[in-house]
């Protein structure tokens, strides 16, 4: 009866750690795609820019995409690090610890990274065009809700 019980208790903390990651992943996966489109559509629809500026964001652009690409594998790493970590220790043990430590790096790698392509991006701006992309970064990233 003992085994049963465990696999029962391992059933419902997968199933609880799914829909927690589920949860989060839509609130804050969607808020995240919602303020990127914002500023998408600032840049390339609202901000009249010129052939250079828009050469010179795409080209930005491009080496974003490349650069993300290793970051993102190694968030995605991690989060399943995490999920191994969880299933293998059912506590928060030495192994969450590190792979909660893990993900914490490579989340934070991605968003210094993001954060340094917005800049990069604020750059090629005149300085009306900036005030207006400072806002609209402040906004997103000062908004609580999705």
């Amino acid at each position: 009866m003992k085994v049963s019980t465990a696999i029962v208790a391992m059933v419902l903390l997968t199933l609880a750690a799914g829909a927690g990651g589920g949860y989060l992943g839509v609130r804050y996966g969607l808020q995240q795609a919602g303020n990127s489109a914002n500023l998408d559509t600032l840049l390339h629809y609202r901000l009249n820019l010129s052939a250079e500026q828009r050469a010179r964001i795409a080209a930005l652009e491009r080496n974003f995409t490349v650069e993300r690409r290793p970051l993102q594998a190694n968030l995605d790493s991690a989060r399943r690090e995490l999920a191994s970590a969880i299933a293998a220790e059912h506590q928060y043990g030495p192994q969450v610890e590190q792979a909660v430590t893990h993900l914490h790096q490579a989340m934070g790698a991605l968003q210094q990274a993001t954060l340094q392509h917005v800049l990069a991006m604020r750059a090629a701006l005149t300085p009306e065009q900036a005030r207006q992309f400072d806002a609209t970064v402040s906004e997103a990233l000062s908004s609580d809700s999705p």
